[in-house]
């Protein structure tokens, strides 16, 4: 048997995977486990914890450790950094080595993590480049085999910021690399920063405000990000800060990660000062439309040159660009590439799968593919584990053996209009809430997009839900039909469908999609399918089920959210419990 155990550790979005003889077997972020802290770096010593427990195998069982941090990659731009920047150079260097240092004593950590007598752990540990895990991640999960383009872009990893491959068979030839300090990630992170969105994580509501904004700043961002004819991308120099030494991954009393200011004084002499936090103008809504309209311009420019390297209709991305949905859209829209797969868990966590299936396929040479099709790799828990988290709610609730019989009632009660806590088999991997451990809603009630941000998720009003739709149904509600199962594409919804979809039409009259199919989540499927009977649309409000924390992993988590929001309903597995009006 071989057993790889991928680890992201000692960074943001900690997280742990096992594959058995090349099959993914789970796949959990410590968010969702552990003290539950949002994109925490602690050590994922519960996800490995429970991934062994869960599939009956010790540490001792382990043949490799795989890690996606390689710190001897790209030393001669690390050297050339220092040269130019000495004295940052040299205590960003020496974070470097302090990391260094942690990925190799933190080997000796697993046998005390897991109570087991050292001198029976064997393993063998093997390092991956950070963005080749990413693409790795993408390309050796997806159902692609034949060439296909490969594409990695976030903040940076092991001294880079991007990668683009080839992919074909088993292996992923490196085309290029961007090396710091350009960086489409601290770009987009840096005027977040400015905004006012200044806690890790919070790129997203940058995409969710720019609707509501105009370009105005458009010449400024092209300073800011320079798109050469014979390269791929720059950032304009003495605008933006980073690798200024110090830890990255330190946290506050509150076990949040610490952010650094990632943008100079000569970007506010530009942009103006920076925003109090959640003090939202119009100049913020214009500052935010301007830097995603240049990020998609971008995004837009790396994969025509990309294709030009790799003539095909198929390409794979990860790393933490790749959430960008907008920009996910406008690819199969504006480039010759028509079939996309992106990893479930595109951010740093997905990369602990990445290095997992590197070592299968590169250091131990199998030729045996794995297709992920579904994102449903984390805990599930028991019915006499659901049903003593119901009883203890104090809420009156009925049990209904028949599935058939328990789709039929939640269907109506969210026809009826009742918010919905849907918590049902195995946790999501990743950041989307993709019909397991969700909060459902009729997406054609007006008022529901304001009743759930404030009463349940009491968050900023801009942000909008997402549609999760019947796949052969995506094609009459949207503008393109995408395959989108793990939630990765903002598309247009067509324009005879935005008064009829008030609560998941963005103020754009786009939709976050995800495409719902029968083999990948049945349950979820006969659900819409079953609510499609009473409304005639086929599609349902999603959103994560949480209350500005990680998504509920327990059922006692998910009836604790249920009783201190304003939700109405929950189904816990097959028990239904409903507060009284």
């Amino acid at each position: 048997m071989t057993a790889i155990l991928g680890l992201n550790a000692f960074h943001a979005d900690s997280a742990a995977c096992l594959v058995i003889d090349g099959k993914l077997v789970g796949a959990v972020a410590e968010e969702r486990l552990g003290t539950r802290v949002k994109h925490t770096s602690e050590f994922p010593a519960e996800a490995i914890r429970w991934l062994l427990k869960d599939n009956g195998l010790k540490l001792s069982d382990v043949t490799h450790v795989a890690i996606p941090r390689d710190t001897s990659a790209n030393r001669l731009a690390k050297a050339g950094w220092i040269a130019r920047h000495p004295i940052r150079g040299v205590a960003a260097a020496l974070e470097h080595l302090t990391r260094s240092k942690k990925t190799t004593s933190m080997m000796e950590q697993l046998a005390q993590i897991c109570d087991e007598d050292p001198a029976r752990v064997a393993f063998e540990t093997v390092t991956v480049e950070h963005h080749f895990a990413h693409i790795a991640s993408s390309y050796y999960t997806s159902p692609f085999d034949g060439m296909t383009a490969g594409l990695s872009y976030d903040a940076s990893g092991d001294f880079a910021s991007a990668m683009m491959a080839k992919c074909e068979g088993t292996q992923i030839e490196v085309l290029d690399r961007v090396t710091l300090p350009h960086s489409l990630g601290f770009f987009y992170t840096a005027l977040c920063q400015l905004i006012g969105f200044d806690q890790f994580g919070e790129e997203y509501k940058v995409m969710g405000l720019a609707p509501y904004g105009e370009d105005k700043y458009g010449d400024v961002m092209k300073k800011l990000v320079t798109l050469p004819e014979n390269g791929w991308f720059g950032l304009g120099s003495g605008y933006f800060g980073m690798h200024e030494g110090g830890e990255s991954g330190g946290v506050d009393e509150h076990g949040h990660l610490v952010m650094g200011r990632m943008y100079s004084d000569k970007l506010i002499k530009d942009l103006g000062d920076p925003a109090k936090r959640n003090d939202v103008t119009q100049r913020e809504m214009d500052i935010a439309r301007s830097t995603q309209v240049r990020f998609e311009e971008a995004a837009i420019h790396c994969l025509k040159r990309l294709h030009k390297l790799v003539p095909s209709t198929n390409f794979v991305m990860a790393g933490g660009c790749a959430l960008n949905g907008v920009a996910n859209a406008r690819i199969l829209r504006d480039t010759p590439f028509e079939t996309p797969y992106l990893h479930a868990a595109a951010s740093d966590d997905g990369t602990c799968v990445g290095a997992a299936y590197s070592v299968w396929h590169n250091t131990l040479g199998k030729t045996e593919r794995f297709h992920m099709e579904h994102a449903f790799w984390g805990p599930e828990y028991s019915d006499g584990r659901h049903r003593s988290a119901v009883e203890q709610a104090g809420v009156n609730f009925r049990k209904y053996e028949d599935n058939a019989e328990l789709i039929e009632v939640v269907a109506q009660l969210i026809a009826d209009g009742n918010v919905t806590g849907w918590y049902q088999g195995r946790s999501e991997w990743g950041p989307r809430a993709l019909g397991q451990r969700s909060i459902l809603a009729n997406p054609a009630i007006p008022s529901m997009k304001e009743t759930i941000n404030l009463k349940i998720k009491r968050r900023e009003s801009f942000r909008p839900f997402a549609p999760s739709v019947l796949k052969e149904d995506v094609a009459t509600y949207f503008e393109q039909d995408i395959y989108s199962p793990f939630m990765m594409h903002v598309a247009k919804i067509k324009p005879e469908w935005r008064e009829k979809l008030p609560a998941v039409t963005h103020v754009d009259g786009t939709g976050r999609l995800q495409s719902v199919d029968p083999e990948s989540n049945p349950v979820y499927y006969q659900l819409i399918s079953a609510l499609k009977k009473r409304t005639g649309i086929g599609m349902v409000l999603n959103t994560s089920f949480n209350e500005n924390e990680p998504v509920v992993d327990t059922p006692e988590q998910a009836v604790d959210c249920f009783l201190r929001t304003d939700m109405d309903v929950l189904c816990v597995g097959h028990y239904v419990m409903q507060k009284e009006a």
